[in-house]
């Protein structure tokens, strides 16, 4: 278990040969790297703070790019502020943004520094390559919403008729940032979550191909759904990536099958159809079998 299992020391205390230490040594750990952890934030949210005025200008560019931004004030993007304390908050809450992800480092290092001893040789290995291809994959969708996130606002403002005049506050825009990217970042994490379930014998590739036109079918459904706005070009930005990398999951787990060709012999075999039958060997005789005192004398020698 996680929590008996004791991480490396230099204590003079010689260690349990199973790996196990008490629970309040456990708590004291984990209280140790949370402290490290909420430090680090916090110094990087007060770098966010004082450096907002660049951080807001790169996260308000895709909205400001476009030409109805700049319809209140010719040359000017402008954001709306109906409360007294908006503006603080959202200070603070891109600052905090800003903390999270430049700490991201620190406190990983915290949390598998916390783990790892809890984990085997082999438990270790997947985690360090789940961590490497995961990481990548959601900048890599964020990145990708950031790209399309002024084609998404700009389709989204198009339906404004000429007499309107845009006031997109800023805690609104900050909150539609925030989940697109968020949103593009969990979805391009699907490749990796089928060659996990492949990896472990959960999810074969035959089923794959057997609903194939389904899982594609689902997977517009699901851009449609969770895109915030529910614009088409929106959702069709983030399905056709998502179908993309569903290809290559594929092809992932037909590389690996075929490397591996120790198959199933229940793969690929429908609910109501018989299981081949082994007729290579020849049945047990009755004179194969062990007979009682033979049962019996081996349970003594045991």
């Amino acid at each position: 278990m996680a929590l008996l299992k004791k991480p490396r020391s230099g204590g003079s205390e010689p260690p349990d040969p199973e790996g196990r230490m008490p629970l309040m040594d456990h708590l004291r750990e984990l209280r140790n790297r949370v402290v490290v952890s909420v430090i680090a934030v916090a110094v990087t949210t007060i770098v966010g703070l004082i450096f907002f005025d660049p951080i807001w200008a790169f996260m308000s560019e895709p909205y400001c790019s476009l030409p109805i931004a700049q319809k209140v004030r010719e040359g000017t993007c402008t954001f709306a502020v109906r409360g007294v304390f908006e503006s603080f908050f959202v200070n603070i809450k891109v600052a905090a943004l800003v903390g999270v992800v430049a700490a991201s480092p620190i406190w990983l290092h915290q949390l598998w520094s916390f783990v790892t001893p809890a984990l085997y040789r082999n438990e270790k290995k997947y985690t360090v390559v789940f961590l490497v291809i995961a990481v990548p994959l959601f900048f890599l969708g964020a990145f990708f919403a950031y790209l399309v996130m002024d084609t998404s606002l700009g389709f989204m403002l198009s339906f404004m008729p000429d007499s309107a005049l845009p006031f997109l506050e800023m805690s609104d825009y900050l909150t539609y940032w925030v989940i697109m990217l968020a949103v593009f970042g969990v979805s391009f994490e699907l490749p990796l979550l089928l060659i996990f379930l492949n990896v472990i014998g959960v999810l074969p590739r035959a089923t794959l191909v057997k609903h194939r036109r389904m899982i594609i079918f689902l997977l517009f459904v699901f851009s449609a759904i969770i895109t915030p706005g529910g614009d088409i070009i929106t959702m069709a930005m983030l399905a056709g990536p998502m179908v993309l990398l569903f290809a290559v999951a594929e092809l992932i787990m037909f590389v690996r099958e075929r490397r591996n060709p120790a198959v199933d012999s229940y793969e690929g075999l429908d609910d109501d159809e018989a299981s081949p039958l082994d007729l290579s060997s020849e049945p047990e005789t009755a004179s194969d079998l062990d007979s009682p005192a033979d049962l019996d004398s081996k349970n003594e020698r045991r």
